[in-house]
């Protein structure tokens, strides 16, 4: 038998101990189970929950739009069985013939009219003005509503919130604010609920407005920082920033400080 001559690890080295790698735990039939549902009830979930939502909305404006069509024009009158969306067909075009009317002059002149009799009603009047700012500021396209997600710093320093960035102050608002800076109004919605929160106008320097759009914004208010957006990873790049640049900003007040003192002493 021949022995191989086995050589000495060199001086100053220490010789690595071999480790046997640890073979990844095998994993029970329950367990795998247990893990195929999951996945499929996060495959399916939002695909039924999309699905009853639609059904749900079809279904509602079906009820509310088929009672005022005629008899004679309903499919169930010549089928035997009706035929969802219908009425939601019927709506569309509705809505759509009202705004190709009230877009002439004719059609405004009539919607006019008609705002001047309502505007006659004490309690109708009032309902129906709000109403329609509400849905003029929603549904508005010259950019009245939110079109700018922002950071503030809020509720306390280094502490970043997402708000939605609203229109200006006008009138007696912005004369009334103090300082010669430029304000914006903000909205600083809650999580999971968007609808409610906070609402304030700040300096518009005080703002640091983001590349994303509203509907990532709300996504990432609503699922509490879970759905990061594209343009969230720079969030923490962005108040980095924001936190240099408040530094900047102490320091140039005692920069100036010195040079003033510093123009004093020569002056002497």
């Amino acid at each position: 038998m021949t022995i191989e001559p086995v050589e000495a690890p060199q001086a100053g080295l220490a010789a690595t101990p071999f480790i046997a790698p640890v073979p990844p735990p095998k994993r029970s039939a329950g367990h795998r189970l247990r893990a195929y549902f999951l996945t499929g009830v996060v495959v399916a979930g939002p695909l039924a929950i999309t699905a009853y939502i639609t059904w749900w909305v079809v279904n509602l404006v079906d009820g509310w739009v088929k009672p005022f069509i005629p008899a004679p024009y309903l499919p169930e009158t010549y089928l035997q069985y009706p035929i969802p969306g219908f009425g939601m067909i019927v709506a569309f075009f509705g809505l759509t013939v009202l705004g190709f009317l009230t877009a002439n002059l004719v059609g405004r002149s009539l919607l006019d009219f008609g705002e001047t009799l309502l505007g006659r009603m004490p309690v109708v009047r009032g309902l129906y003005k709000s109403v329609k700012q509400i849905f003029e500021t929603v549904f508005s396209q010259s950019g009245t509503s939110f079109r700018t997600v922002g950071l503030v710093q809020f509720p306390a320093k280094d502490m970043w919130s997402i708000v939605f960035l609203s229109t200006p102050p006008q009138g007696e608002l912005q004369e009334r604010m103090p300082g010669q800076h430029e304000y914006v109004a903000v909205f600083m919605p809650c999580t999971p609920n968007p609808t409610t929160g906070f609402f304030f106008y700040l300096p518009r320097h005080e703002v640091i407005e983001l590349s994303i759009s509203v509907d990532e914004g709300a996504k990432l208010i609503m699922s509490a920082g879970l759905i990061q957006p594209d343009g969230q990873r720079r969030l923490a790049k962005l108040a980095e920033q924001a936190r240099q640049r408040d530094e900047a900003m102490r320091l140039v007040p005692a920069e100036e400080e010195g040079a003033v003192a510093s123009k004093a002493e020569a002056a002497e």
